[in-house]
């Protein structure tokens, strides 16, 4: 009971773990709620006649959006992909009786490292008790029915996982491989063939020689319906407007940060009188200054050179302590900066090599030498350190216990509280390159002082370099100006073009995009395209997120359904052109018979191969070509093939030698190994099996 009270002090600490924990195995997330369509009674989805209903889907969504700071549309594809997966395999469980119970619950939460590990659940013993956890879980039924119902959520969906598991071991455990299947398999992999071949490229064919006609292309397209199903997208073409500041604004900043550097001489309207303000370089409270001129507040902590600008930090460090530097352009700010003070040193940087023992703090559970055998092992490690063979990187990584040993112990640049102090007094009251043992709570420490550096305190008058009220309004003006007129005169491109305004196109937007180039979230842009009362030609004028302005004009809009010569026509007028070239170098070299009549044709490839296989039935110099490589393992020695349609052209291929591995003894040890290399994507690939089948329909454009 005891154990029970400390856990009811921290509930809310716990649930929040229990919440992270289980993140793993369910996606509980949910969208923006600034969604137009709320009014919308339409499902967001449905999957084989059950039905997504859209307010829980909306919750998910948001959720997921608030937890991990995703986009929209990043969280709606994420959800929905999740909520797919689990509604079509629950699907399967219900057809197939598949259940889960608490032996499977408890399964699952204890192989989570997060619970497991968590003092909170664990015995007297320190091992990791499910009835603990039961018991906390019980109490919050009463004490925090909130959390209670968060958790009951969660436990469905660790129950779904659970059924996963089941289902997938059934699958597992009907799969199998026979002896004939793993000797064909093994083989497919490790014989190989050496040929000698001729290769006629397509290319030898002029392009200006075929002829295809748009009956042709309709009829491809047709008769490879699956291939070519598309849909719907839209096509616009914009241009931007970019509201940044001028050289004259820069300029206006710059003026307004050097001119208080020094002492003013100002005409005070009120007093009728002259002030003098003092300057940058001789005011005392640089507080009160900061605050009254700069954009940005006072900082008052020193930092390391490597926190500054590498282009302007040895200019800073190099100061006397209050002298001014800039004004200068440090990225989107115009500093003015000030050097108030100089720790000389204090910026250190060290590798160490960590020797811990059981019972030190954060020892990694795998470490149980003794304190005692710790001290002898590092004081082992410290002469060969010395030695001046030795390498410091080398032996961090081979001894180290630390999280820095794959790095070669190597700590960075650190400063008076960022270690612990008896580490912080070695390395700061020693040289550069001086070596020593350390002793601190967390073990036994190597120390190698690597570098020192100063530390800096300076004061900022930042500015940010924005464009000016005048420029902003002259963006938003010629923006304007070039909506109107495009949407009256209809000519967006002659528009543009007598304005100098550069176009780019954007071509085949789909329904649930987000992003396009160069305009990273534009979903407002995206739904406009596709609003039943947008058509070709309408003009709009958008807000940039970055600031600045876009005018889009609407040039395509696509249904769903078979693609159009106009979408598709050049690619497929490549496929058709290259059967026709097939055709006639066929009939040209139909009458040669063998690898030798090729000898006189200057445009015909004569090579060798070797060790080709069907695992990986690349050529050398054409490239992957499995039907020309299928065809010579199927030759005998000695034999010449007709000739060949490749992917990149026609071969005629003798088969030197047929290189057959001898067989293994036992092929039940192959055969386990490839059936555990094809369960690790079991799952995957049994989704998208199911969702191929699946009759999915998809609303999410309704709500997003």
């Amino acid at each position: 009971m005891a154990i029970l009270g400390k856990i009811r002090e921290r509930s809310i600490f716990l649930i929040l773990v229990i919440g992270m924990a289980l993140f793993a195995f369910v996606i509980s997330g949910v969208i923006d709620g600034n969604s137009q369509n709320i009014g919308l009674s339409e499902p967001v989805g449905i999957v084989n006649d059950e039905k997504i209903e859209s307010d829980f889907f909306r919750q998910m969504v948001e959720q997921t959006q608030r937890t991990y700071n995703f986009s929209t549309i990043k969280s709606l594809n994420l959800v929905w992909d999740q909520t797919l997966r689990n509604t079509i395999f629950k699907q399967e469980f219900e057809k197939l009786g598949i259940d889960a119970g608490k032996d499977q619950l408890e399964q699952i939460i204890s192989s989570d490292d997060n619970l497991i590990n968590n003092p909170n659940f664990q015995n007297e013993s320190g091992f990791f008790d499910f009835q603990i956890f039961s018991d906390y879980i019980a109490q919050l039924k009463t004490q925090n029915p909130t959390a209670y119902e968060n958790w009951k959520f969660q436990e469905k969906s660790i129950i779904n996982v659970a059924k996963q598991k089941i289902y997938l071991d059934l699958i597992k455990a009907s799969t199998s491989m026979t002896i004939a299947e793993a000797k064909d398999h093994y083989h497919l992999e490790n014989d190989n063939v050496n040929i000698k071949y001729a290769f006629i490229p397509y290319e030898i064919i002029e392009d200006s020689v075929i002829k295809i006609n748009d009956t042709e292309v309709d009829n491809y397209i047709k008769e490879n319906k699956l291939k070519y199903e598309k849909d719907k997208s839209t096509s616009i073409q914009l241009v931007t407007f970019e509201d940044v500041p001028t050289e004259d604004d820069l300029l206006e900043i710059r003026s307004r940060l050097d001119a208080l550097k020094s002492k003013q001489i100002v005409y005070n309207e009120v007093s009728k009188l002259t002030d003098t303000i003092e300057g940058f370089k001789q005011i005392d409270d640089i507080v009160e200054f900061i605050d009254q001129y700069s954009e940005v507040p006072y900082d008052s902590v020193y930092k390391p050179r490597g926190r500054f600008n590498n282009e302007y930090a040895d200019i800073l460090f190099g100061l006397e302590k209050g002298e001014v530097f800039g004004p200068y352009r440090d990225n989107n700010d115009f500093k003015l900066s000030k050097l108030i003070d100089i720790k000389r040193n204090a910026s250190i940087r060290a590798s160490h090599i960590l020797i811990s023992y059981n019972g030190a703090t954060r020892a990694n559970s795998n470490v149980s030498r003794t304190e005692k055998e710790a001290k002898s092992l590092a004081n082992r490690v410290y002469r060969e350190a010395r030695r001046s063979s030795s390498d410091f990187r080398e032996l961090a990584m081979k001894y180290s216990d630390g999280p820095t040993k794959n790095s070669g112990g190597d700590l960075g640049f650190f400063q008076q509280g960022q270690m612990a102090e008896e580490f912080f007094t070695f390395a700061n009251t020693n040289r550069v390159g001086k070596l020593g043992i350390v002793k601190t709570e967390f073990g036994y420490h190597i120390i190698k002082i690597t570098d020192k550096d100063d530390l800096a305190l300076i004061a900022d008058v930042v500015i940010k370099a924005l464009p000016s009220d005048k420029t902003s309004n002259e963006v938003f003006r010629k923006a304007t100006q070039f909506e109107m007129e495009s949407k009256n005169d209809k000519d967006f491109a002659k528009i543009a073009q007598n304005n100098n305004y550069k176009i780019r196109t954007v071509s085949q937007i789909s329904e649930l995009e987000e992003n396009l180039p160069g305009l990273p979230k534009q979903r407002n842009i995206v739904r406009w395209t596709f609003e039943e009362d947008s058509s070709i030609g309408d003009v709009k004028r958008f807000t940039l997120n970055s600031g600045g302005y876009v005018v889009v004009q609407i040039t395509e809009k696509i249904d769903k359904g078979l693609s159009s010569i106009d979408n598709v026509g050049e690619e497929v007028r490549k496929i058709i052109s290259k059967k026709k070239k097939e055709v006639i170098i066929k009939n040209r070299y139909k009458d040669i018979q063998s690898l030798d009549s090729f000898s006189k044709e200057d445009k015909v490839i004569i090579e060798t191969a070797s060790a080709i296989n069907q695992k990986n039935p690349t050529i050398p110099g054409t490239g992957n070509e499995p039907f020309v490589v299928g065809t010579a393992f199927a030759l005998n020695e000695g034999k010449t093939s007709s000739l060949i349609a490749g992917e990149k052209g026609v071969y005629m291929v003798v088969l030197l030698k047929k290189n057959i591995v001898p067989d293994l003894d036992d092929y039940s040890s192959y055969s386990k190994l490839i059936l555990k290399n094809s369960s690790q994507n079991l799952a995957e690939n049994i989704f998208n099996a199911l969702k191929s089948v699946a009759n999915i329909e998809d609303n999410r454009a309704l709500y997003y």
